[in-house]
C-alpha cells in the first residue's frame, strides 16, 4: 500500500506544478502531463489491486475519489490540453481536490487510522 501512497504524492507534485501553471496562465508542459497521467494511472492499477485483495474502507473510499479525479483528469487533457486551449482554473481545482481527498483516504488506510 505504501508503493501506492508514494505514486500517488509524487503525481500530486507534478500535478501542483501544472496547477501553478494554469493560475499563471499557461499551459502545463506536456512532459509534466504525461508524467502526472502515468503515475495517477500506475496508482490507480494498484489501489484497484489492492482493493479487490480486501483494501479496508478508507481505500475503498480513495479508489472512489480518484476514479471521479480521473474522470476529471481525462476531461482536462482531452477537451483542453490535447487542443491546446487553456484550462479552466476551477475545474483544475475541483479535480486536485477529489485527488487530494483520496490521496489522503489512502494515507488513512496506509496508516490504519480509519
Amino acid at each position: 500500500m505504501w508503493i501506492t501512497v508514494l505514486i500517488f504524492a509524487v503525481a500530486a507534485i507534478v500535478g501542483l506544478t501544472m496547477a501553478l501553471a494554469v493560475f499563471q496562465g499557461r499551459l502545463p508542459p506536456i512532459a509534466s502531463a504525461i508524467t502526472h497521467g502515468v503515475l495517477a494511472a500506475t496508482g490507480l492499477v494498484l489501489l484497484i489491486v489492492a482493493v479487490c485483495h480486501g483494501a479496508a474502507g478508507p481505500a475503498r473510499w480513495a479508489l472512489g475519489f480518484f476514479l471521479v479525479a480521473a474522470l476529471g483528469g481525462f476531461t482536462l487533457v482531452f477537451a483542453y490540453h490535447a487542443r491546446r486551449k487553456n484550462l479552466p482554473a476551477n475545474f483544475v481545482v475541483g479535480h486536485a481536490t477529489l485527488a487530494v481527498i483520496g490521496l489522503l483516504l489512502l494515507l488513512a488506510a496506509a496508516l490504519h487510522l480509519i
